[in-house]
C-alpha cells in the first residue's frame, strides 16, 4: 500500500470518560486541553467549580455538569440532596455512555462507596478504568489510616487497568503497600498550572492589593490547610527570623479543611501569641482563579513545610510563576527543587533549620537577582512538566489498552511495539 493511500486510513478515535470528581481544576483543565490536542474525544465530567469557557469552545470535549453546585454554605438536606442526584446522574452516564475508558482523577467523599461497588460497575459495563492516583494513600498522610481505607484502596488499584503517579516513590509505594504489578503502573509528571488566569498586574500592584509593601521580604505559604502541611512550623521558623529583620513578611493563603478545626485553633494560638503577629497577613479563605497570582507575583518566596506528602501542585503553581520555594525533605520534593538555582532543601519538623534556609535564601544570589531568575525557573518547569508530554502518554496508555497504539510516522495506528515508561511491552 502506498504511503499516501496509507495516510488517508481514518484513526480509530479515542473517547474518554474523564471522571474529574468535582474539583481540582488546574489538573483537569490542563489534561483535558492536552488530551484534545492529541486527538482524544472527551466526556468531562464536572461540576459548576470546573466549568470553563474553553471546554464549551472544544469541538472534541462534551461538558456534562453531573456534579452542579458544590457550596458548602448550604443546608444538610440540601447537600444530601445534591450527593444523591450526582450519583445518579452518574450512574445513569455510564450505563449508557459511548467511552470505553473511564479515566478517574478523583474519587468524592463517599470513597468507600468510588473505591469498590462503583469500580465494580464500571467494570460490569466492560469499562477499561484509569486511576490517577494523586495520593497513594492519604491516609496515611492525614495521619488517620485505617484497615478499612487500606482494603477499599487495595479493592480500587486491583480493579484498575493502569494506575498513573507522579513520582518513582509513588509507583514502589502502590507495588510494595498494594500488590499493584509494575507493568499497570506509568510515573507521569504533574502538569504545570495552566488554568490560572494571568493578567500584566505587577509584582509591586500585587503587593499594593495585598496590603503590602515594596519594601517586604514576602515568605508565602499557599493553599488547603491541614496537619501534614506542617504550617505550625512555617509560624514558628518565621517568628525566630522576624526576630533579626523587621522587613520579613509572612503571607498566609488558603482555608483550613473541614475537619481540621483543632489545628486551626493551635495555628491560630501560636500565631496571636507573639509579637510578630502583626507581620503576618492572614487571608484563610479559598482563593478564587482569578486572585491567585496576586499571591504568587506579591512573594519573594513559596514554602512548603510538609510534614508528608507524594507529590504538591502547589510546588509547581509557585514555578509557573517563576517563584523560588523552600520545601522540606519530604516525598519527592527534593527531585523537584535545584539547590540555589530553583530553591532550597530543609529538613521536615524542624522550625530551626526552616528559618536557617529562609535566611539562607534571602542572603543568596537567587534573591538577589529574582527579576532575572523568574523566567529561568519558569522555563525549567516548562520543560520538566510539560502538559505536552502528559498528554502524549496518556494517550499511550489509552491506546494499548484499547489495543492500539498509534504509529506516528504513517499516521495510522498499527500494533507494533511502542515502548513507553511504566509498561513493558
Amino acid at each position: 500500500m502506498k504511503r499516501e493511500a496509507l495516510e488517508q486510513v481514518v484513526k480509530p478515535e479515542i473517547e474518554v470518560g474523564l471522571m474529574t470528581g468535582g474539583g481540582d481544576k488546574p489538573y483537569a483543565f490542563g489534561l483535558a486541553m492536552a488530551l484534545l490536542s492529541k486527538g482524544v474525544r472527551l466526556d468531562f465530567i464536572g461540576s459548576d467549580q470546573l466549568d470553563s469557557p474553553e471546554f464549551h469552545a472544544a469541538g472534541n470535549l462534551r461538558f456534562l455538569n453531573l456534579r452542579g453546585d458544590q457550596r458548602q454554605d448550604v443546608s444538610p438536606g440540601t447537600k444530601v440532596k445534591r450527593i444523591v442526584l450526582y450519583y445518579a446522574r452518574l450512574i445513569r452516564y455510564a450505563a449508557v455512555a459511548r467511552p470505553k475508558i473511564f479515566h478517574i482523577l478523583w474519587n468524592s467523599r463517599f470513597r468507600t462507596f468510588d473505591r469498590t461497588l462503583l469500580m465494580l460497575y464500571y467494570k460490569l459495563l466492560g469499562k477499561k478504568v484509569v486511576f490517577t492516583a494523586h495520593n497513594v494513600n492519604d491516609g496515611k498522610r492525614d495521619a488517620n489510616d485505617s484497615l478499612l481505607n487500606r482494603v477499599t484502596l487495595k479493592v480500587q488499584y486491583r480493579l484498575c487497568d493502569h494506575i498513573f503517579v507522579h513520582t518513582e516513590k509513588m509507583k514502589r509505594e502502590l507495588q510494595d503497600d498494594f500488590g499493584v504489578r509494575e507493568q499497570a503502573v506509568t510515573v507521569i509528571p504533574f502538569g504545570i498550572n495552566n488554568a490560572v488566569p494571568r493578567t500584566d498586574v505587577s509584582s509591586a500592584g500585587a503587593r499594593q492589593r495585598l496590603g503590602l509593601s515594596n519594601t517586604d521580604r514576602v515568605i508565602l505559604f499557599f493553599g488547603m490547610i491541614g496537619p501534614y502541611k506542617g504550617l505550625e512550623f512555617l509560624v514558628q521558623a518565621f517568628q525566630s527570623v522576624s526576630r533579626q529583620n523587621a522587613e520579613y513578611r509572612l503571607l498566609i493563603a488558603g482555608q483550613y479543611k473541614e475537619e481540621c478545626e483543632a489545628y486551626r485553633k493551635t495555628v491560630t494560638k501560636l500565631i496571636d501569641g507573639h509579637v510578630s503577629r502583626d507581620r503576618i497577613v492572614q487571608k484563610i479563605e479559598f482563593v478564587p482563579d482569578e486572585e491567585t497570582e496576586l499571591y504568587f507575583k506579591a512573594a519573594d518566596v513559596l514554602v512548603l513545610p510538609y510534614t508528608y506528602v507524594c507529590q504538591s501542585g502547589v510546588l509547581f503553581l509557585g514555578y509557573s510563576f517563576g517563584l523560588p520555594v523552600i520545601a522540606t525533605d519530604v516525598g519527592s520534593l527534593r527531585e523537584e527543587v535545584v539547590e540555589s538555582r530553583t530553591g532550597f532543601v530543609c529538613k521536615p519538623c524542624d522550625a530551626a533549620d526552616l528559618a536557617g534556609a529562609i535566611q539562607k535564601y534571602f542572603a543568596s544570589d537567587l534573591f538577589k537577582e529574582l527579576d532575572s531568575r523568574r523566567c529561568e525557573i519558569r522555563d525549567y518547569a516548562e520543560a520538566r512538566n510539560s502538559w505536552n508530554v502528559v498528554g502524549e502518554i496518556t494517550r499511550n496508555v489509552y491506546a494499548e489498552l484499547l489495543g492500539e497504539v498509534r504509529d506516528e510516522t504513517v499516521g495510522i495506528d498499527t500494533h507494533s511495539c511502542v515502548q513507553r515508561p511504566g509498561m513493558d511491552r
